[in-house]
Parts: C-alpha cells; structure tokens; sequence
C-alpha cells in the first residue's frame, strides 16, 4: 500500500500528455537546458508529463521552482509514479523559466514558453533554448520571437512598499496608518 503525502497531488504516468519539449544533447556550458510548450497554465495538468520526461533524461527530479505568478494554482507537491516531486513559487523567477533539481543537485534550466504561442514561434524559441551555442536568456528568446509573456503585474499586496519595515501603503490607506514618505 502507497501513501501519499498530505498536500501531494498523485499522478498516473499513462495520463500525462506527451509534453512538448526540446532538450540539449549534452549538458555543458549553455544558458539554458532546453524548452518547453504547455497546452495550459495549469501546473497539475502539465507538470507530471514534463516531470516523467526528465525524469527519463537527468533521473530523478525532486524539485521544481517556477513563477507564482504565472500559473493558474500552485501545488507544494507532485508525485509522480515512486517519486514526490516538491514544487516552490517564487516572485522573482521569471515567468520565462522552470528551474528542475535532480536527485544528484543537478540544475535543468529550461525557458517556458506560453500556451498560447504559435506553433512556429513556440518551436524556434525551444530549438533556441536547446542550441549548445545559445548564449541568451529566456525573456531575450521569447522577446525575439515576438512573444508575449502571461501578463504579471496583477495588483498585489506587496506591490507597493513603505520604506519603513516593509508594510503595504495601499493597505494601510483608510486603517488610521499614512506610510511614511521616501527619502
């Protein structure tokens, strides 16, 4: 009997679609790793296919970090067939790019394009991201194929900061607190 960590979302290998991804021949000395196309924003749809295909490339995977903002919810935990896979949000990653440990601390870094790219334009930048002799970043490959990164700039609470410990001044507007001014 398998059990699954509370939080974890289990995955069945045979219904993750192939994902769309395009991988360096060989690791080396390249800005990125490779590129992928999700069909959607939605990280437990499209993560368990990515996780099983590097998973089969750089073995185990037991982390994930990718950009709060751009995906539609935010698992902390994937397992997919043995193996829990820990997943990390963060602000300032770009939207652009997924960052995968493996078991052996080994960094895969690959551009993510957005589902909504055309095909044409989402397979140059990975063939882009994939090319040994890249030399850029992954919002430089998408800007130059001319293609829009999901839109980040929701308003958030800690868009706006006081100088002063960090609080939110639109938060704060209406409470009896003013923020305090900048220097």
């Amino acid at each position: 009997m398998s059990v699954t960590p509370q939080h974890a979302i289990p995955v069945i290998a045979s219904t993750s679609a192939a994902p769309r991804l395009v991988l360096a021949t060989a690791r080396g000395r390249t800005v990125l790793d490779g590129g992928w196309w999700p069909r959607s924003w939605d990280p437990t749809a499209e993560l368990p296919g990515l996780l099983l295909a590097l998973t089969e490339r750089h073995g185990r995977i037991r982390h994930l970090m990718l950009n709060i903002r751009a995906w539609d919810n935010r698992p902390r935990r994937l397992t997919v067939g043995p193996d829990m896979v820990r997943i990390g949000w963060f602000d300032t990653l770009d939207p652009a790019v997924l960052i995968a440990t493996t078991g052996q601390d080994i960094q895969v870094d690959l551009l993510v394009v957005p589902p909504v790219t055309p095909p044409a334009a989402a397979e140059w930048a990975m063939a882009t991201a994939a090319d040994p002799a890249n030399l850029r970043r992954a919002p430089d490959i998408l800007a130059a194929a001319r293609v829009q990164p999901k839109p980040t700039t929701r308003a958030d609470r800690y868009e706006i900061w006081d100088n002063e410990g960090g609080s939110n001044a639109v938060a704060t507007k209406g409470r009896g607190h003013r923020a305090s001014p900048t220097r």
